[in-house]
């Protein structure tokens, strides 16, 4: 048989272009990876071989989905930007993937979800959604779990290194089948803060001393918090002729007042139940459950809390501590409006702030900020008021998690589920830390890198190292739905902050809102698995003589003041 060389030759011409083809689109995911390990993800837990290892797996994982475009959306926090202006071109060079990242407000980012769960239609292939609805996403169906992903259709596309035992919030992200429904992707803490210059000065020691009889330090209780907040707005009024205050919040009838309420202030003043990381049967909510199921009431009368005692206690003292204490504009103010109040230097303590200030709170040249570049300002963890017991919770962590619908096309969603592996892998994950402040891994909090970035951070290493940081959690699995609930706060909220209302008669109004939602999901039935079965409602004599939460009205709401110094504090960690 005689063969054509030529013509052999030329079929063969194809597949040789395609392999050098090939070759090319490899050295050119591999240099962009060597690229940016070399110039941008320089700290890292891995070692450098390891992090290369790493984006090769992604290159090869990403072959099937190469040239295809999809949308994530997230809130617009310090690392979600990072993860939309960095991460996203950082993984479409190393896989081939394009990413649009929009940034949207919290707000925005619950309709979407909320509209995709209702209408089936795909909106975002994936949302970096708070771990606050991790009821909802367990009770309704709509969700993926990453856990069932991980053993289905995802498996081949599961990064052999993500470590879920790295990360610390998946309790938050559970649901009580035991599967994961979202994967943390940033959290942070509400926690106290004050100025450790001015509680450090002799006089105001002394002074403080003087008139309340104890140690002016970090407060332990609510009392010593008042008393504090006394102090500086009545007592010393100005340092170095400014006008100071020793109290901050915000009052402005705005959706916002909701998450300064639903973002755990009842837990601080000892609401709910003992139990980690929410109160069983009686979550921070007030919202009881039946069999660590389903939501029975939030109304004392139906064995909620609410409207209880311990509730009304704390709605009190916000709206007193607004009054008195904090700079009368402040009541007209937004969560937004409100929070960098205290870097502008005029205020001694807040009760509720969010870490997630802490880059913006450490800018050279502010008054709250030394010439060194250390801050004026320590992060603590929040005095709890006299309903509080050990064992509770003490206050809100958020955990924003990446979530998949299953609305979402499957190749679209696992194209999604590595973007969302990125943005959390080993390499990426330490370098985010440290531009968002918002760690997620246990190897990133324990590196040599945060800790040498400690001393400028005010406390916040500290707090994710030691052991108090466990009692600090989300909303968790007591609420059935989250987006329907949580509006219904700032609602009623806003009528005891105006005095439109008194706290009882707003709590009232709140409590009996949330069961009449409640008893609509329960009479629709949408929520078959675990979905609310509400308590008759009886006298609320009865609830408050049960032990536990709701809890019967204190004789004393005011105990003895006590503080602990930071650095005492700081050394019962190490």
């Amino acid at each position: 048989m005689r063969y054509n060389k030529k013509k052999i030759a030329l079929a063969a011409l194809p597949f040789a272009v395609m392999l050098h083809s090939a070759n090319i689109w490899a050295d050119a995911y591999s240099d962009a990876a060597k690229k940016w390990v070399d110039n941008e993800f320089t700290v890292s837990t891995l070692n450098k071989k390891q992090q290369l290892d790493e984006m090769h797996w992604f290159t090869d994982a990403a072959k099937k989905f190469r040239g295809m475009e999809i949308n994530v959306a997230s809130e617009t926090l310090t690392t979600h930007q990072y993860e939309s202006q960095v991460l996203a071109k950082a993984f479409e060079e190393i896989t081939g993937i394009k990413v649009n990242h929009d940034l949207i407000q919290e707000g925005d980012v619950v309709e979407k979800l909320q509209t995709q769960m209702q209408s089936g239609r795909n909106i975002y292939d994936a949302y970096v959604n708070d771990s606050d609805l991790i009821g909802t996403h367990f009770r309704y169906g709509k969700v993926v779990p990453i856990s069932d992903m991980m053993l289905g259709d995802g498996q081949d596309y599961t990064l052999p290194t993500l470590d879920l035992a790295d990360f610390i919030g998946l309790d938050f992200t559970t649901g009580p089948d035991g599967k994961l429904y979202q994967l943390p992707t940033q959290q942070f803490a509400n926690l106290y803060w004050f100025r450790a210059d001015w509680f450090a000065r002799p006089d105001l020691k002394a002074k403080f001393k003087s008139i309340y009889g104890y140690e002016l330090g970090v407060p332990v209780n609510w009392s010593a918090y008042e008393d504090i907040a006394e102090f500086f707005s009545d007592k010393v009024k100005t340092i170095d002729g400014k006008r100071i205050y020793g109290h901050m919040d915000y009052g402005k009838k705005d959706p916002s007042l909701g998450w300064r309420f639903t973002d755990a202030w009842f837990s601080m003043a000892g609401a709910g139940d003992k139990g980690t990381p929410n109160g069983l049967p009686v979550d921070e909510w007030g919202i009881r459950i039946k069999d660590a199921c389903s939501p029975v009431g939030s109304s004392v009368s139906r064995g909620g809390a609410t409207n209880g005692p311990a509730a009304v206690y704390a709605t009190t003292k916000y709206v007193d501590w607004l009054r008195k204490y904090a700079p009368p504009e402040a009541q007209g103010m937004t969560f937004s409006e409100s929070g960098p109040v205290p870097a502008q230097g005029g205020i001694a303590q807040q009760i509720f702030w969010y870490t997630a200030f802490t880059a913006d709170m450490t800018t050279k040249g502010l008054p709250v900020v030394n010439e060194d570049g250390t801050p004026k300002w320590r992060m603590a963890p929040s005095p709890v008021g006299p309903y509080w017991e050990e064992g509770m919770k003490k206050g809100y962590q958020d955990v924003g998690a990446w979530t998949f619908m299953n609305s979402t096309p499957d190749d679209r969603r696992l194209a999604a589920w590595l973007y969302a592996q990125f943005t959390t892998a080993k390499t990426v994950s330490l370098k985010k830390t440290l531009v968002g402040l918002t760690p997620i891994r246990e190897s990133d909090i324990n590196s040599p890198e945060m800790a040498a970035a400690a001393p400028k951070l005010g406390g916040l290493v500290e707090f994710y190292k030691g052991p108090a940081r466990k009692q600090w959690s989300p909303t968790g699995i007591n609420v059935p739905d989250y987006p329907k609930l949580a509006q219904l706060w700032w609602q009623y909220i806003s009528q005891a902050a105006s005095g439109e209302a008194t706290p009882q008669e707003a709590l009232n109004g709140l409590a009996a809102a949330q069961d009449k939602v409640m008893e609509r999901l329960e009479r629709a039935n949408v929520q078959p698995l675990c979905g609310p079965k509400l308590n008759t409602p009886r006298d609320e004599a009865y609830w408050l003589a049960q032990p536990g939460s709701p809890k019967a009205k204190l004789a004393n709401e005011k105990p003895q003041g006590v503080t602990v110094s930071y650095d005492d504090l700081i050394r019962s960690w190490e």
